[in-house]
């Protein structure tokens, strides 16, 4: 129970720390920046509701058709699992706590298995942020003419493929408790091509509402842009910010800032983009997060063997 509190007490206490001491954007402001703006009102409110239920609805319907793999569970079950498993990860780097608090769930006989959908799930949001991103980057810098220094991309790329390189063949030569590369490629190669298209079908939905309500959230703060330029630019922050290793509950301190350097070429006040961030931040994160508590102050681990 200590430990439950624990990751409920630090996750509020640095929800509150990022919202009330943040330097770059301070809570007053934001605020008066909202009712300028008429974020309260029934209708805004109900708009943005939808598409954060829509935005989680699809993330959690994608966990219980991938848990279905191994073993049938109720939407309830997939919901519990899913915002449990956000509060707890939200104090670990890239939210990697979400594997294992996930894997808790199920008795030790799925653990194995459950850590590798996690990471085919995440995969597949990923390659549709990367898919997005780089597309939407690639207009951005063609469409503003934005200098960009070829040699340094080059030699980061490079790095990267390096990287790539070393981990592959640290994970062949892996052999942590019976788990193998070999093992865990198989277990991936044996998942269902129809299940591989309904989770990469339900990511490309899930990144198209949340993509979306950045920009609904542009156009209620009264920002004049296109839809083009103002998708692309959303896409190019994602794709930035989502391979830039960090703590998730600072996740909205980089946003900011990248959105900022983003929307700078398209001539837009940075209150306006860290507010749309830090809106953003509470309606998927910090609210989901918070129900996510519940489901972590009554979590009982399955020890069955």
């Amino acid at each position: 129970m200590i430990i439950k509190l624990s990751i409920v007490i630090g996750c509020g206490y640095f929800i509150y720390t990022k919202l009330v001491d943040n330097e770059q954007l301070k809570f007053t402001v934001f605020y008066k920046n909202l009712i300028e703006n008429d974020i309260f009102s029934i209708k805004i409110i109900f708009f943005l509701s939808l598409l954060t239920f829509l935005n989680w609805f699809l993330e959690i319907l994608k966990w219980k058709s991938l848990v279905g793999f191994v073993k049938q569970i109720s939407f309830f079950e997939a919901t519990k699992q899913s915002l449990a498993s956000l509060t707890t990860s939200l104090i670990t780097p890239n939210r990697i706590g979400e594997y294992g608090a996930k894997a808790l769930y199920f008795n030790k006989k799925y653990r194995k298995q459950i850590l590798g959908l996690n990471l085919v799930g995440n995969f597949y949001q990923m390659v549709m942020t990367l898919f997005f991103g780089s597309i939407g980057l690639c207009y951005f810098v063609l469409s503003h003419k934005i200098n960009v220094d070829l040699y340094q991309i080059f030699k980061i790329l490079l790095l990267v493929f390096i990287l790539i390189l070393v981990l592959f063949f640290l994970l062949k030569k892996l052999n942590f408790k019976g788990f193998t590369f070999e093992k865990a490629r198989n277990f991936i190669k044996s998942i269902p091509l129809t299940l591989n298209i309904k989770v990469a079908i339900l990511s490309l939905f899930r990144f198209l509402v949340f993509s979306h309500q950045f920009y609904f959230l542009l156009l209620i703060f009264n920002v004049d842009i296109s839809y083009v330029d103002a998708i692309s630019a959303i896409n190019s922050v994602y794709l930035i910010a989502s391979t830039i290793p960090m703590l998730s509950l600072f996740d909205v301190i980089l946003k900011g800032s990248v959105a900022i350097w983003i929307f700078s070429f398209l001539n837009i006040e940075p209150l306006i983009i860290l507010s749309t961030t830090t809106l953003m931040w509470i309606l998927n994160f910090v609210l989901p997060a918070i129900i996510g508590s519940y489901f972590v102050l009554t979590f009982k681990p399955s020890f069955t063997k």
